[in-house]
C-alpha cells in the first residue's frame, strides 16, 4: 500500500522522559508505515532546550506560524529538583507558557469518551470543554523574596515619565511577592476564539473568574468578554439557539458539578490550568483529554494534556514493564494530521487520521487497555496492556477497519 503523500510539513516538537518514549512507538507503529511524513522536528527535550538556552523552544514557536500546524510532545517544567536532576543551566520557564505567549491563542481541552469508562461525576452524560487563556498571569510573572521589613509597592512609569504607584504590602518580616500581567489585546482574542469555537460547536459558553475579589484585573476580563459579546456575537448566539454568560468562578464550579455537560468553560490562565486536569480525571484519567492551542490568525498546535509520567519512565529505564496511556499523544496526533489534511487538501490525511481515532476507541471498547484505565473499566471482559503492546493493539485494530 502507497503511503498517503504530504505536501506541507507540520512542526513536530519532541518532548521528554516517558511521552518520548511513546512519542517515538506511535510514530514507528501508527504514523510512519502509512504517511510520508512531512514535519519540521524540534527536540524540547530538557537537556537540548539547556544546550541551546532554550532558543529550541523559540524556533519551534516560530516555525509553528510559518507552517500553522504543530504537535507537541509533553515536555518537563524545571523545579529545582530538575534542575539538580539534569543539572541545568538555570531554572527555565514552561515551554508550553513560552509557545503559548508567541501564538496568544486559547487552549481547548475536552475529554475522550469511551464505552466502560464512566465520568465519577454521575450526571456528566457528555463533553465539558475547557476554554483556557493560553497568555500571561503566573506564566509570566515576576517574583521576588522579601528579605524584611520594607514596604513593596507597585509601580507603572508611562511613556511620559508619569507614574502610578499602589502599596503592596508593608512588610514587618520576610515574605514573598509576586507580580502578574495581562493585555487587553491578548484578552480580546481570548474572547473572540472562545465566541467563535461555542458556534462552531453549537454549544453555550461561560466564562468564570472572582471579579468580585479582583476588581480591576478580573474585572477587565470581565468586560472585555461582555463588551465583544454585545458589540460582535449576541445576534450569531440568538440564532445558533445558545447562550453566553458570566459568573464567579466558585459558582461556575458548584454549575459544573450539576451539569450533564455539552458546553464551554473558559476560563483564565491558571483556572484553566488547574480546572482542566480536575475535568479530564472526573471523566476517567488525564490521558484521554485533547488539547489543541488556536490562535487568533489561524495557528493550531496539538498537544497532550498530561505531564511526561516521570515515575513510569525511572520504571522503563530499570528494564521494567510499563503501562502508559497513549490515547492523548495520539489523539495530538490524529488532531495534527486532520488539521494539515484540512489546510492543505488532503481528504486522504483527514481520512486516516479519521480511522485511527476510530481504532483507538475502538481497542479500548473491546476491552484492550493500559492498566489506567482497566482500573476504573466497567467492561466485563478486560485486557490490560503494556505501553507497546496497546499501541500495536491499536495499529491491528485500524488495519482492520
Amino acid at each position: 500500500m502507497s503511503k498517503i503523500q504530504m505536501t506541507t510539513p507540520l512542526v513536530e516538537m519532541d518532548g521528554d522522559e516517558m511521552t518520548r518514549i511513546i512519542w517515538q512507538i506511535i510514530k514507528d507503529e501508527l504514523i510512519n508505515p502509512y504517511i510520508d511524513l512531512k514535519s519540521e522536528y524540534y527536540d524540547l527535550g530538557l537537556k537540548y532546550r539547556d544546550e541551546t538556552d532554550d532558543q529550541v523552544t523559540v524556533d519551534s514557536a516560530n516555525a509553528t506560524k510559518k507552517y500553522g500546524v504543530a504537535v507537541k510532545c509533553a515536555t518537563i517544567t524545571p523545579n529545582d529538583a530538575r534542575v539538580k536532576e539534569y543539572n541545568l543551566k538555570k531554572m527555565y520557564k514552561s515551554p508550553n507558557g513560552t509557545i503559548r505567549a508567541m501564538l496568544d491563542g486559547t487552549v481547548f481541552r475536552a475529554p475522550i469518551i469511551v464505552k466502560g469508562i464512566s465520568p465519577h461525576v454521575w450526571n456528566w452524560k457528555k463533553p465539558i470543554t475547557l476554554a483556557r487563556h493560553a497568555y500571561g498571569d503566573i506564566y509570566k510573572n515576576t517574583e521576588m523574596k522579601i528579605p524584611g521589613k520594607g514596604k513593596a509597592e507597585l509601580v507603572f512609569t508611562g511613556e511620559d515619565g508619569k507614574e502610578i504607584r499602589k502599596t503592596i504590602h508593608e512588610f514587618t518580616s520576610p515574605g514573598i511577592i509576586q507580580g502578574v500581567h495581562n493585555v487587553d489585546k491578548s484578552i480580546e482574542s481570548f474572547a473572540r476564539s472562545c465566541f467563535g469555537y461555542a458556534l462552531s460547536k453549537k454549544e453555550k459558553l461561560m466564562f468564570a473568574s472572582k471579579d468580585t475579589i479582583s476588581k480591576i484585573y478580573d474585572g477587565n476580563f470581565r468586560d472585555i468578554f461582555q463588551r465583544i459579546f454585545e458589540e460582535e456575537y449576541k445576534a450569531k448566539f440568538d440564532e445558533a439557539g445558545i447562550e453566553y454568560f458570566y459568573t464567579l468562578i466558585d459558582d461556575a464550579v458548584a454549575r459544573i458539578m450539576r451539569s450533564e455537560g455539552g458546553e464551554i468553560w473558559a476560563c483564565k490562565n491558571y483556572d484553566g490550568d488547574v480546572m482542566s486536569d480536575m475535568v479530564s480525571s472526573a471523566y476517567g484519567s488525564l490521558a484521554m483529554m485533547t488539547s489543541i492551542l488556536v490562535s487568533p490568525d489561524g495557528i493550531y498546535e496539538y498537544e497532550a494534556a498530561h505531564g511526561t509520567v516521570q515515575r513510569h519512565y525511572y520504571k522503563h529505564l530499570n528494564g521494567e514493564e510499563t503501562s502508559t496511556n497513549s490515547v492523548a499523544t495520539i489523539y495530538a496526533w490524529t488532531g495534527a494530521l486532520r488539521k494539515r489534511g484540512e489546510l492543505d487538501n488532503i481528504p486522504e490525511l483527514v481520512e486516516f487520521a479519521d480511522k485511527l481515532d476510530k481504532a483507538t476507541i475502538d481497542t479500548i471498547e473491546s476491552g484492550y487497555m493500559t492498566k489506567d484505565l482497566a482500573l476504573i473499566s466497567t467492561l466485563k471482559d478486560v485486557h490490560p496492556l503494556n505501553t507497546e503492546d496497546f499501541i500495536k493493539k491499536i495499529r491491528s485494530v485500524m488495519e482492520a477497519l
